[in-house]
């Protein structure tokens, strides 16, 4: 095992997997030289060439296009968005092509392509840059969302999204990239479907994914010495969802809490309830409770951009709640 950041492991995925198969091409705006708006393809450019490293003009609508053409045409394109917020500008050639040509076209046409959102306030960008839409994607048949929490996550998840044949959205944590953690020295790959119960417990249970994975864990150890014995879920893979991981989970415990920085209303939490609602509500001791951002446009203001989205105090405060019930 090796120690290395978030930005690391997602830049070692990705020059892994272009020198494994000449196919995987990467695609985005100021990508190549300059290396990312993150700094996450620096120097790829520099090993591959600017005919597999390319940048892209500002039209993110025409960097969808591309990849989605080349990727029916036999490639494996990998293209980033300077931030998530931008993916609306993909959006017609998201959901409308990527994600159902291999329907449309009777099983004939695979759309291998990977897009690449830094994901997440925390940095100060404000309303238009800071953005957590990853519920929007999974409400698409035919895309699949990843969310890592770890530098080893990162790594296993994305070589496991640029060799699937469907189009995978990958999110990234924007204050995950400079996070260290260990991963295997040896090639690897993580299912794309499998959550990870990354801290056992017996009292509540804990469902998260990306950076809101850290927030639980630290308010698990926390909460020990009170007694609140907290499970935490990373769920890694939002679409498709590890529906067993959940549910047993949910099973032994009896109470769930939803962590997760993205707004309440239509999130992946209120997906999550439903499900649990529909498949394990008589186990529940105590109404489910989701722990989410706010409503809102996020702030400029950094107190402002930190009070509405969850902080380790509210995911405590709510498990102390829950407890009493």
């Amino acid at each position: 095992m090796k120690e290395i950041t978030y930005r690391e492991a997602i830049n070692e995925a990705l020059a892994e997997e272009m020198t494994r198969d000449e196919n995987v091409i990467l695609m985005g705006e100021d990508i190549g030289l300059y290396g990312g708006n993150f700094q996450v393809t620096k120097d790829l450019i520099l090993k591959f060439g600017d005919n597999r490293v390319m940048d892209t003009p500002v039209s993110e609508a025409v960097t969808a296009g591309c990849a989605v053409g080349a990727a029916m045409s036999g490639l494996r394109p990998v293209i980033e968005a300077t931030f998530s917020d931008f993916v609306t500008l993909m959006m017609d050639n998201l959901v409308n092509q990527a994600a159902k040509i291999h329907y449309l076209s009777a099983g004939e046409i695979n759309v291998p392509m990977v897009l690449r959102l830094p994901v997440g306030c925390g940095t100060g960008a404000g309303a238009q840059h800071s953005q957590s839409l990853e519920a929007w994607m999974c409400h698409v048949p035919g895309l699949k969302v990843v969310f890592p929490s770890n530098p080893y996550e990162a790594k296993g998840l994305l070589k496991a999204a640029i060799r699937d044949d469907n189009p995978v959205i990958f999110c990234e944590h924007k204050l995950l990239y400079p996070t260290a953690g260990s991963v295997p020295e040896e090639d690897y790959t993580i299912p794309l479907s499998q959550a990870n119960i990354v801290k056992k417990g017996t009292s509540l249970t804990m469902i998260a994914y990306g950076y809101s994975v850290q927030k639980c864990l630290v308010a698990a150890m926390q909460l020990k010495p009170k007694g609140i014995d907290i499970e935490v879920i990373d769920l890694r893979t939002l679409h498709p969802l590890d529906e067993d991981t959940i549910l047993e989970s949910v099973k032994k415990t009896g109470r769930v809490i939803i962590v997760h920085e993205a707004v309440k209303t239509g999130g992946v939490g209120a997906e999550i309830s439903a499900l649990i609602a529909e498949k394990a509500f008589s186990y529940l001791k105590a109404p489910i409770l989701r722990i989410a951002g706010m409503d809102i446009p996020i702030p400029f203001n950094k107190t402002m951009e930190q009070a509405c989205v969850p902080q380790i105090l509210d995911i405590k405060k709510a498990a102390e709640r829950m407890m009493r019930r």
